[in-house]
């Protein structure tokens, strides 16, 4: 099923291949259930990659604030027909993607836009000053 994603380190200017490790357990998970798998997006990683930034330094709270402009800001790239999001947070210093993903499975919320309708996706990875490992990953679907 689902394997554990290795530690991050925080020695890596980019968090692209955990990035990589969230698509691929989403990704499993999903044709787990019959799903169709999503693509990894780089435009769309961009918008996500800039809120975990955000998050992580404290320029805006842990949360969804922003969504909407986010979603227009993909708009301008893509026709979208709907979209949700994902994110997280956790101090995890061994499996900091595992425990975000697990922690996704767990939640009806989030669960339900990681089984949703989509066919693109974004995902941002970044590690605050504080030890945290914060984890946005939007979710499209487009005609």
């Amino acid at each position: 099923m689902i394997q554990k994603i290795s530690r991050l380190n925080k020695i890596s200017p980019d968090y692209f291949w955990a990035e990589e490790e969230i698509h691929k357990s989403v990704n499993q998970y999903r044709v787990s259930l019959g799903l169709n798998p999503l693509t990894l997006n780089a435009e769309i990683s961009e918008v996500a990659r800039e809120h975990s930034n955000n998050m992580a330094n404290v320029i805006v709270p842990i949360g969804h604030q922003g969504f909407r402009e986010r979603v227009q800001q993909i708009r301008t790239t893509f026709s979208v027909v709907s979209s949700a999001e994902n994110v997280a947070w956790n101090f995890s210093s061994l499996e900091p993607c595992y425990v975000a993903f697990r922690g996704w499975v767990n939640s009806p919320g989030h669960q339900k836009n990681m089984v949703g309708d989509f066919n693109l996706t974004g995902i941002g990875v970044e590690l605050g000053d504080n030890g945290s490992y914060y984890f946005t990953q939007i979710f499209i679907r487009t005609p």
